[in-house]
């Protein structure tokens, strides 16, 4: 079994505080929400800096295979800090089974970006019931909620999705937020790296140097809009599996009620 290195504190290089983004009736409170890269690996700074700043819930969307490699990390011994496990992916490991021993273009396919659209549409639809969890932790939590998973990308984009969709934020700013992590993505790849690549050559992944240079360097917004011309598709309205899952006209207004500030 390949061995985990040893874990490099780090402070995140994809954490963005959602506020300011429009909604239906005015504008995304700051201080509401975080959504971030690998808060697992933050330093003490910035753990404390985080919770100073108001943070008194994290939500983890990691798989358990991710989580028993670097624990709940600093934050998760902070005793003012709700810590909540909300896996979007339950199995790294059969994910990756089903790309054991792939040719390195293949792998580097598995890993493009501008080809995500499908596999957020398996997520939204396959995990309706944790995301509906999570929306509930953040409608009901004493502060500002941190959400996480390793990249801060895909898992973390589909639940930021999800949150402003349930706001009633317009379709076009949801993407203009996701494409922002684009500006971080040679940061983010330095950052998580020590740990994905050891992790997943557990399950016969190498992400060797070949693969990762035939990754498209290209951030798309096109994953986030083939979501939601799916969701469309398929159920007319985007909110139609999370409400099947349990999303409530209540749990929306409590959501309304913590996140929104009024329009000047």
């Amino acid at each position: 079994m390949t061995s985990i290195p040893a874990l490099t504190l780090s402070a995140p290089v994809n954490l963005r505080d959602l506020g300011g983004i429009p909604v239906d009736g005015g504008v995304v409170r700051p201080g509401f929400a975080l959504r971030a890269d690998d808060l697992a690996l933050v330093t003490d700074d910035v753990a404390r800096g985080l919770v100073d700043g108001g943070v008194r819930a994290i939500i983890d969307l990691r798989s358990t295979d991710e989580l028993g490699v670097t624990g709940r990390g600093l934050l998760g011994t902070h005793s003012n800090v709700s810590y909540h496990h909300v896996p979007l992916l339950a199995d790294i490991g059969q994910a990756a089974d089903q790309a054991a021993g792939a040719h390195p273009a293949a792998v580097a396919e598995m890993m493009d970006q501008t080809k995500f659209g499908r596999m957020y549409l398996r997520m939204y639809e396959g995990a309706a019931p944790q995301i509906v969890t999570a929306l509930a932790i953040i409608a009901h939590a004493p502060g500002a909620v941190a959400f996480h998973c390793a990249a801060g990308q895909d898992r973390t984009g589909v639940l930021a999705a999800s949150l402003l969709l349930a706001l009633g934020a317009d379709q076009d700013d949801i993407v203009t937020d996701y494409v922002r992590t684009g500006e971080n993505s040679a940061a983010i790849m330095a950052r998580i790296s020590p740990v994905m690549r050891p992790l997943m050559s557990r399950f016969g992944i190498e992400l060797d140097e070949a693969a990762l240079a035939a990754v498209s360097t290209e951030f798309s917004a096109e994953p986030m809009r083939e979501l939601f011309a799916a969701l469309t598709e398929r159920h007319g309205d985007p909110l139609a599996p999370l409400r099947a899952a349990g999303l409530t006209d209540g749990l929306v207004a409590q959501l309304r009620a913590r996140a929104l500030r009024p329009a000047a």
